[in-house]
C-alpha cells in the first residue's frame, strides 16, 4: 500500500500565459495544451472507476484499500481543478477542446461496462501517465523557456503521478480482474489516448498557425523520436506492462520522491494518511 498525501500547489494561473508559453516552441506549448485538456474528464473518470471499483470489494478489503485510495482522489481532484484553470486559459487564447467532447462521448458510450472494465481502462491510463511522469521529471528541459509557475505546475502533476502510479493497477487485481483483460484494455487505451493528444495537437498547431511551418514537424521529431524523445526512449516501459509479473511498483520512482522534497515550499499539505 502506498501512502498518498494531497497537495494544494501554491502557483497562480489567474495571469494569462503566452500563447506558446513552452519556450516559445510551437509544438511543445500545443502538444502539452492537448495533454491539459485531456486531464479534466480523465481524472474524473479515474476517480469514478476507482472509487466504483473499490465498492464493489468484501468490507475487509475495501478497508484495507480506503486511505490510498482516499489520497488517489484527492491528489487527482487537485490536478482536475488545477489543469481545468489551465484550460481556462486556453479558451480565452481561443483554442477549442474538441479532444473533451470525443471523450466525453466515448465515456458515455461505455458507462454501462462492467466496473473491471474501467478500472482496467484507468490502470492503463496510470502506466501511460506514470512513463510520461518519470520521463518529465528525467528531462526538465522539456520545459525549457518556460515561466516557473508553469514549469511547477508540469513537474508537481508528474510527481504526484508517479507516486500514485500502482493505486488503479491493485485495485483491479483486488476486484478479481485478469492479465488477458488487462492487456486488452491497454493496448486500446494506448490507441485511443495517442489518436486523441496527436488530434489535439494538430487542432491546436492549426490554431496558433503554426501547422504548416517545418520548424514545428523538427521540433515534433526530437521531442518525439530523438535520442531522448518521449516515445523512442520509453518503449521498454511500455512493454513492461504487457508481461504477466508487471507491477508499477517495479519503476523507479526515486525521482518524483526526490523533486516533491526539494520543492516542498511549492505546496501545502491538505490531506495525509491518518
Amino acid at each position: 500500500m502506498t501512502d498518498l498525501v494531497v497537495r494544494k500547489l501554491l502557483i497562480d494561473l489567474s495571469t494569462p500565459f503566452a500563447v506558446r508559453w513552452n519556450g516559445g516552441d510551437a509544438f511543445r506549448s500545443a502538444f502539452f495544451n492537448a495533454l491539459s485538456m485531456s486531464f479534466p474528464i480523465g481524472e474524473q473518470y479515474f476517480m469514478d472507476s476507482v472509487r466504483a471499483g473499490l465498492k464493489t470489494l468484501p468490507l475487509e478489503a475495501q478497508q484495507r484499500f480506503a486511505a490510498e485510495v482516499q489520497g488517489f482522489v484527492g491528489q487527482e481532484a487537485t490536478h482536475r481543478r488545477i489543469h481545468t484553470l489551465f484550460n481556462q486559459q486556453l479558451t480565452q487564447q481561443g483554442f477549442d477542446n474538441a479532444l473533451e467532447r470525443r471523450a466525453a462521448k466515448r465515456l458515455q458510450d461505455n458507462a454501462h461496462r462492467d466496473v473491471r472494465i474501467h478500472v482496467a481502462a484507468t490502470a492503463a491510463t496510470e502506466h501511460l501517465t506514470a512513463i510520461f511522469a518519470d520521463w518529465m521529471l528525467a528531462h526538465p528541459e522539456a520545459l525549457e523557456g518556460s515561466e516557473d509557475r508553469l514549469k511547477t505546475l508540469w513537474l508537481w502533476h508528474s510527481a504526484e503521478e508517479s507516486e500514485h502510479c500502482s493505486t488503479a493497477f491493485d485495485v483491479y487485481q483486488a476486484i478479481g480482474g485478469n492479465h488477458e483483460w488487462r492487456l486488452r484494455l491497454f493496448r486500446y487505451i494506448t490507441l485511443t489516448f495517442f489518436s486523441d493528444v496527436t488530434r489535439q495537437t494538430i487542432r491546436n498547431l492549426w490554431q496558433d498557425g503554426a501547422l504548416f511551418q517545418w520548424s514545428t514537424w523538427r521540433s515534433a521529431g526530437r521531442f518525439l523520436f530523438g535520442d531522448h524523445g518521449i516515445i523512442s526512449s520509453n518503449r521498454g516501459l511500455w512493454r513492461a506492462y504487457l508481461r504477466e509479473d508487471f507491477h508499477p511498483r517495479q519503476q523507479d520512482t526515486s525521482r518524483s520522491a526526490q523533486w516533491l522534497r526539494d520543492n516542498n515550499v511549492q505546496f501545502t499539505v491538505v490531506g495525509q494518511p491518518a
